[in-house]
């Protein structure tokens, strides 16, 4: 059974984490309002584990997925905003561990006989092209791992095409069974993961319709580091709230403004100024009593 340990706050007394992370718990926790950073620390794969894997998919792993589960078996890595006076969960960094490396397959609930499969959805109508490779196959002609779950908003699966590990990639499945390309490498999309914060649906900032205006909200105030400031062009400012993180996280000394209170005496009982206040009394008064009128007959 594998052990895990909960990190928060990384510091310098876990360098091979700092090292696994990139250094990006330090860019979070000095963020405004960012809390919590933590990582769900995983002892490495031993070796017997990944040729495990490897005879039971009748797959090669890629050295580079084989290197980084000899540093860690999965990844795991959350921090929170705090808004007011309450912590709301936002970044999720996740890579499967290597027995949840699972090959993405037909869910039990249509095994019935006649039933559709996925493969049922290939469309072989929009193939390879200069500047978008070949898309991935529900079918015989690709292999297709999920390496994380992306909290339901998708899964990234790791791609073999031709049963080679040099030939694989890495793609991003969205909800509605459409594939998006993301890198070629896994090396390559584990800097993506982490340099995008792991924030909310970051993944379809690689797709044609780009992230919702609620993700977007989150991008603009934590701001990837490989972040393409053309997503968030002017054409959005119509249904994006700029927020200014220095004013939403500040500490708030609330300044409690008294509610205007109505007429404590019948109308016509305050007559004229009375104390020292003065005729800005007065017509105060005066106001609210006419104010008041309607409603007291």
């Amino acid at each position: 059974m594998e052990e895990e340990a909960s990190s928060p706050g990384l510091g310098c007394s876990k360098p091979h984490l700092e090292k696994l992370t990139l250094g990006i718990t330090r860019i979070l926790e000095s963020s405004p309002g960012v809390t919590e950073v933590t990582i769900i620390e995983k002892p490495p794969a031993e070796r017997h584990m990944i040729s495990s894997w490897e005879q039971k998919n009748n797959c090669v792993m890629p050295e580079d997925v084989k290197n980084f589960y000899l540093m860690t078996n999965g990844f795991h890595m959350t921090w929170s905003v705090k808004l007011d006076e309450h912590i709301i969960p936002l970044g999720s960094m996740a890579i499967n561990s290597i027995s949840k490396l699972t090959q993405l397959t037909q869910s039990s609930m249509y095994s019935l006989p006649n039933a559709p499969t996925l493969a049922d959805l290939e469309d072989d109508t929009h193939e390879a092209s200069d500047d978008q490779p070949e898309k991935p196959h529900f079918d015989s002609r690709s292999v297709i791992f999920e390496l994380d779950s992306c909290n339901g908003s998708g899964k990234v699966c790791l791609v073999y095409k031709s049963g080679k590990p040099e030939d694989t990639e890495i793609w991003f499945l969205d909800r509605a069974l459409y594939w998006h390309f993301l890198t070629d490498t896994f090396t390559a999309y584990y800097r993506l993961l982490i340099t995008h914060l792991g924030l909310p649906q970051w993944q379809y900032a690689f797709t044609s319709y780009g992230i919702s205006p609620q993700a977007k909200q989150w991008f603009s105030m934590y701001k990837p580091i490989t972040y393409n400031t053309n997503l968030l062009t002017e054409e959005t400012d119509s249904f994006v709230n700029k927020l200014d993180p220095s004013k939403v996280f500040k500490s708030k000394n609330k300044i409690v403004i008294p509610k205007k209170k109505g007429p404590v005496q019948p109308a016509g009982g305050q007559k004229g100024p009375s104390g020292p206040s003065g005729p800005s009394t007065s017509s105060t008064s005066k106001s609210s009593s006419g104010s008041g009128n309607p409603t007291r007959k």
